[in-house]
Formats: structure tokens, C-alpha cells, sequence
């Protein structure tokens, strides 16, 4: 009878690759740390949800002071990189990363003045229509009725008259066109335009839009039907009406006032006197401008 082979041991587990870290020689040696983990991550020496050695090991590796780690570990967990977790299991470990620094960092720069709400509502106008043309090939029967749910109970609440829900709903609405484009990257920017433009809504209060709704019907009749120039023209004459009426509320220094203080802003500038047109020589014809025409010099 012949007799069974022996069974070969089992394989040992793959060891996980070691990330190698040098001692740092910077005066902003908390930026070279950050840096080398960053290293790390790019060539595949750690991993979403690795751990990183422990703060003493760290610092011996680095020849810093843990309060210099500590403070590398701090502006990581800040840029969303790693998480940092207390107790007996605890530590620093390498996170799925988020967008919420990107986010955080555009209203940040609203709060700080380096973005207007011109520049805002503009921004949005031009991403828009990269998002809904994108969302009207690539469109599921599911994205069409959470489409027409946000819509239902969008104009359930402007009847009941909650500005605040209104707002959100209206918000989500271009949420759910970012994600219809399956692209994460459209899905940050728009986020973090909708985080400041939420801001910049609840600045200046209530505001008269009775014409968004009809509007929804007919863009989303437009997704329906598959007409990408239709739809896109449809949010654009939208959105181009909503920056008009959000701009009425800006005063000259780029802040916004709520409702009833827009008369009283306007009304405290001084008025500048209009000068008197001086009547073209005889024989000389006005230049007629030409509709619909732009400048060459002007970016397209």
C-alpha cells in the first residue's frame, strides 16, 4: 500500500514591511517627521490602519524630544493622515484619510477674507456644470428618485415655511449630483463649496427663490430624458439668478447683511452725482456693441 507523503509545514506569515525613518537635522523638525511618514506611506512601508512604533521608539529614531514628536503626531492628525488613540491600545495609526480638511480649509479661507462670496457663487456656477453633465450620462434610476424625494420634501418645507430645512434640502440636492458622478474628487469640491456657501446663506438669512422648484422639475425632466445641454442650461440660468439675488446682500466691503439691513447699508452710501453725457459731435455716429460678443482678451 503505498504510503501518503508527508504534509509540508505551513508557510510562515509574510512579515509586514518596517518603515525606516532617519534622525532629522531641520530646525522645523516636526516638518521633516511629518514628512519621512509621509515617505512612508508613498513607498508602501505603511498602510491604512498601520501602527506606527511607540513614542519613545519614535523618538529615539527621529533623536528628537517626544514634545517635537508629539507635535509632528499633532499636525498629521490635523492634515487627516493618522488618528491618534488612547488607552492600553491605543496609539498613532495611519487613518483612511478624510475630506474634511480640504473642506475646513476653504472656509477658513472665507473666514479669513481670501474668498469673496463673488468668487464663491462664481466657482460654483463653472463646477456645476462639469457636475451635472457628468451626472446626466452616468444616471441610475435609484439617483433620479433620490432626486425627486429631495425635491418632494424640499417644497414641503418651503411650505411650511423652515427656511432652515429648506436650505439643507436645496444644499444636498447638488450633493447627490456630485455623487452621480462617481468621482470622489467633484464630490470634495463640492462639499467644501456647499460647506461655505452654507455659511454665507445663513449670513444674510431668508431670501426669495419661489423660482427653484419649477426649476428642479424641469432639470430633472431634462436628467430623465438624457439632454445634457438642456439640463445644464437649466441650473445655469438657475444658479446665475440665485448669485444675483445672494450678491444683493453684499455690501462694497464683501460682507454679508441680512434681509431688511440691505436698504439701510445701501441707503448710508454716499450717492456719487452722475455726470451729464456730453452730446457727440454732429457727423459722429455712437459705436453700436455688439450683443453676445466677448472680448478677445477676456479668458473663455
Amino acid at each position: 500500500m503505498p504510503i501518503a507523503p508527508q504534509q509540508t509545514a505551513a508557510a510562515a506569515p509574510a512579515i509586514p514591511p518596517v518603515p525606516r525613518f532617519a534622525p532629522v537635522r531641520s530646525a522645523r523638525a516636526f516638518e521633516e517627521i511629518a514628512n519621512q511618514i509621509r515617505t512612508e506611506l508613498v513607498k508602501g512601508r505603511l498602510k491604512v490602519g498601520s501602527r506606527l512604533p511607540a513614542e519613545r521608539t519614535l523618538a529615539l529614531q527621529f533623536g528628537v524630544s517626544r514634545n517635537t514628536l508629539r507635535e509632528a503626531l499633532r499636525s498629521l492628525e490635523h492634515a487627516g493622515l493618522i488618528r491618534l488613540q488612547k488607552g492600553a491600545s491605543g496609539g498613532a495609526f495611519i487613518s483612511e484619510g478624510s475630506a474634511n480638511v480640504i473642506v475646513n480649509s476653504m472656509l477658513d479661507l472665507y473666514n479669513l477674507g481670501s474668498l469673496t462670496p463673488a468668487q464663491l457663487t462664481e466657482a460654483r456656477i463653472w463646477v456645476e456644470a462639469v457636475v451635472v453633465r457628468e451626472a446626466c450620462a452616468r444616471a441610475t434610476l435609484d439617483d433620479l428618485q433620490a432626486l425627486r424625494q429631495n425635491l418632494d420634501e424640499a417644497i414641503v418645507a418651503s411650505q411650511d415655511g423652515d427656511f432652515q430645512r429648506r436650505a439643507q434640502l436645496n444644499l444636498d440636492f447638488h450633493r447627490i449630483l456630485a455623487r452621480m458622478t462617481g468621482n470622489p474628487i467633484m464630490v470634495i469640491v463640492m462639499e467644501g463649496l456647499l460647506t461655505v456657501l452654507a455659511q454665507f446663506i445663513q449670513s444674510i438669512g431668508e431670501y426669495e427663490n419661489t423660482f427653484v422648484m419649477p426649476s428642479r422639475k424641469r432639470f430633472i425632466r431634462h436628467l430623465e430624458e438624457g439632454d445634457a445641454q438642456a439640463a445644464v442650461a437649466e441650473m445655469e440660468t438657475s444658479l446665475r439668478r440665485l448669485e444675483r439675488g445672494y450678491l444683493s446682500r453684499v455690501t462694497d466691503s464683501g460682507k454679508a447683511v441680512r434681509g431688511g439691513a440691505v436698504k439701510a447699508a445701501a441707503a448710508s452710501q454716499p450717492r456719487t452725482p452722475r455726470k451729464k453725457a456730453t452730446p457727440a459731435p454732429q457727423g459722429d455716429l455712437p459705436t453700436r456693441r455688439t450683443r453676445g460678443v466677448r472680448s478677445s482678451s477676456r479668458p473663455r
